[in-house]
């Protein structure tokens, strides 16, 4: 099965219904209580209108001793609650850690979506590696960071501060 398809350059591109019903339950599930891999955590936020608490399943990308959460969706609905929220959020795996996140600035996200990109390559191998560098981003597998940084905009990137 292929992945959702965000490589389209849409502010905001939403998951499809079945992959949204899955993260809902299954992946804040398995993230939540450590089954997951070992990068992924369950995002929590409250909604910017509702005020409900919102669950999302994302991967953590460590990176020159920090780590990242990078919106694969764009202006996302997360990225713009947690913008909403100051940053405020809390980070779910095993147990609930209260965090700020701090956005990156479009210049100095290429090497951290480099790093996920590779990342997902040392984690799923090659071929899972260049599914996420086309679907996620619209790029070919092993991309430039030239070609990266062309994108970079698109992909809301935030460092998470203690």
């Amino acid at each position: 099965m292929k992945p959702q398809d965000y490589s389209s350059r849409a502010a905001y591109r939403p998951p499809a219904a079945w992959y949204r019903r899955i993260n809902k339950r299954l992946g804040v599930l398995l993230t939540s209580v450590g089954l997951a891999p070992r990068d992924a955590v369950t995002l929590e936020v409250r909604g910017r209108r509702s005020g409900k608490l919102r669950r999302t399943p994302v991967l953590r990308t460590p990176f020159h001793g920090a780590d990242y959460l990078i919106s694969l969706a764009g202006e996302s609905e997360w990225v713009r609650n947690v913008r909403a929220n100051a940053g405020q959020v809390t980070l779910c795996r095993k147990e609930a850690q209260r965090v700020k996140l701090v956005e990156v600035p479009v210049h100095e996200r290429p090497p951290i979506i480099a790093e996920y990109l590779r990342r997902g390559g040392a984690r799923s191998g090659a071929n899972a590696a260049a599914m996420q560098a086309r679907y996620y981003f619209g790029l070919n597998p092993d991309p430039s960071d030239d070609e990266i940084g062309a994108v970079a905009r698109f992909y809301p990137v935030f460092r998470i501060a203690s």
